[in-house]
């Protein structure tokens, strides 16, 4: 409050891990405002700009300008807000020799497109420069000015001992893998290197860059087929078990089609009852004393011609089926299918 009383309405405010209060202000009226603090309400304060947030490095290349010095090549940039420059060297031969490559830094938070040097315009591209790794521990973060710890060889990762004339097997202090403490295929150094592009790119802290990457880098071993994999079986393997189950697995979950049982075959051709049959034959004119014999008969063919059905025996032949019996018209008429 006592900041929005002095200032106005402000871009943003935290506290930092040492106690101090980084302070974003929206113009530079406000930036000329807070400079002049000496107090905040009843307590003493000072207040110094930030040394990397108020300023953002990029990369030009020119060949007109590489016999020129850094120092004259600043003083004319001087308008387009640039306050350092520095040139790019290789290592060839033993020698250091000067490229056409210029690191600028602008005193401004945000990097511009271009710039003008004389007639030319000159395209600005970001400048991420490797991972600090300090030369006496060989851990990333620090230089060996303010390292606390002790000297540790960069070959084999030994303590006590520089990698000049070491010639031991090659061992990372960093991962422990196979290879030196500065070789650039170390997963720990692809990732810091992820660190200070996403620092400088996008203008963050040393610690917030590395909370950024932290929280997206994968779990390394793990590919993203593998995790897939994995939580699909979790995911089964709950809505298989029944502790887990619910109604939403329920409703969910596709029923196990099952086959309908067939109801039992009904015979088309029921057997005659005696009654039926002895009311048929005295129907057709019969005297009444051959009437059991004749139903006697009947009777005994329809249990043979039944058994030899249920057997699975198929006569198309009715004369084989009875023993030859002569083909009168009462005795096919036995046979005829009832309607």
């Amino acid at each position: 409050k006592a900041i929005s009383g002095s200032l106005g309405e402000i871009q943003s405010i935290r506290k930092l891990r040492s106690g101090d209060l980084l302070v974003e202000v929206k113009s530079r009226k406000q930036s000329q405002q807070i400079l002049k603090l000496t107090t905040l309400g009843t307590i003493p304060v000072s207040v110094t700009a930030h040394t990397s947030l108020n300023t953002c490095k990029g990369v030009i290349t020119c060949g007109e300008l590489l016999n020129e010095t850094v120092e004259k090549i600043a003083e004319e940039l001087n308008s387009e807000g640039v306050i350092h420059v520095r040139r790019i060297s290789i290592r060839r031969d033993g020698q250091l020799l000067p490229t056409k490559h210029l690191i600028l830094t602008f005193h401004k938070p945000k990097l511009p497109e271009s710039i003008r040097a004389g007639y030319m315009k000159l395209a600005v591209r970001p400048y991420i420069p490797n991972p600090l790794r300090c030369f006496q521990c060989q851990r990333f973060g620090h230089a060996k000015g303010a390292c606390r710890g002790t000297i540790t060889c960069a070959r084999c990762a030994e303590i006590g001992h520089d990698s000049q004339q070491c010639t031991a097997q090659e061992k990372c202090v960093n991962c422990s893998g196979s290879h030196t403490s500065y070789s650039r295929s170390c997963p720990r150094w692809q990732v810091e290197k992820q660190i200070v592009t996403v620092k400088f790119k996008e203008n963050l802290s040393y610690p917030e860059a590395r909370r950024k990457v932290t929280a997206q880098t994968p779990i390394p071993g793990v590919s993203y087929a593998s995790a897939l994999t994995d939580t699909s079986t979790k995911t089964a393997n709950k809505i298989k078990t029944p502790e887990n189950s619910s109604a939403t697995d329920t409703i969910l979950s596709e029923p196990t089609p099952t086959k309908k049982s067939k109801p039992p075959r009904k015979n088309k051709r029921k057997p005659k009852s005696q009654s039926s049959l002895t009311l048929k034959l005295s129907k057709r004119g019969l005297p009444q004393k051959e009437l059991p014999l004749k139903l006697k008969k009947s009777l005994l063919q329809s249990s043979v011609a039944l058994g030899l059905a249920n057997q699975g025996n198929v006569h198309k032949d009715l004369t084989s089926l009875f023993g030859g019996a002569p083909k009168s018209p009462d005795r096919l008429s036995l046979h005829s299918p009832s309607i």
